[in-house]
């Protein structure tokens, strides 16, 4: 498949797939003029790439994955990742709960509600996870 059809199948721009192979995620076969060309199995690799991406992990932990005879999972780090989504997914809910409550909420002043309270609780909580999680990651990558 030249670079056109894997673009046409994936859903993916040609950067992207350009890109994706300079980072080692996948491989091209060889060039029809310009055109690279790729086997037909780039699209299994490009759609686990788009469910690793999808579930939270980096290109870099997903081409730690990848090897020439085929995924090497590291199922540590499934357990990992599914445990970040528990979290995140329990955050959400507790968020969305919240969101519903105050829509509904008779207080004249939503400062006045608890159950508002606690959803600004929450999301200054998760705001400063987020501001750690991006101090680790610099650090990690200087």
């Amino acid at each position: 498949m030249d670079i056109t059809e894997v673009a046409k199948v994936s859903g993916l721009p040609a950067s992207t797939l350009r890109f994706y192979e300079e980072k080692g995620l996948i491989q091209s076969i060889g060039r029809n003029g310009l055109r690279r060309l790729f086997n037909a199995n780039v699209i299994e690799r490009l759609t686990l790439i788009s469910l690793g991406r999808n579930a939270g992990f980096s290109l870099d932990e997903i081409g730690d994955m990848f090897r020439s005879e085929g995924p090497d999972i590291n199922r540590t780090l499934l357990l990992a990742k599914a445990d970040e989504l528990d979290s995140k997914i329990k955050e959400l809910t507790a968020m969305r709960d919240g969101l519903r409550h105050a829509a509904a909420c008779n207080a004249p002043n939503h400062f006045e509600c608890p159950k508002f309270l606690r959803l600004l609780r929450v999301a200054g909580k998760n705001r400063v996870r987020q501001g750690n999680k991006l101090k680790e990651s610099k650090a990690k990558h200087t």
